[in-house]
């Protein structure tokens, strides 16, 4: 199984906006950012894209994809 990780809240903290600034800047609900900060929802690529032009990085700096252990037995 492959697991979505992220550096959003590391990010946005960073940057010193709030869940709710980032959800309204890219069209979400605060509600969203924070299930994609909690690593509980993934982000559409669209939203994805967004959020990386947002923080002027490429999007395999926020979003990091991991094998989970049970998916190497």
């Amino acid at each position: 199984k492959v697991q979505m990780k992220n550096r959003l809240k590391i990010l946005r903290v960073e940057k010193k906006i709030t869940q709710e600034e980032l959800a309204s800047i890219i069209g979400v609900s605060r509600q969203t950012i924070n299930a994609i900060e909690k690593e509980k929802f993934d982000p559409s690529l669209p939203t994805s894209f967004l959020i990386s032009q947002l923080f002027e990085l490429p999007i395999e700096k926020i979003f990091l994809f991991e094998k989970s252990e049970e998916s190497e037995k």
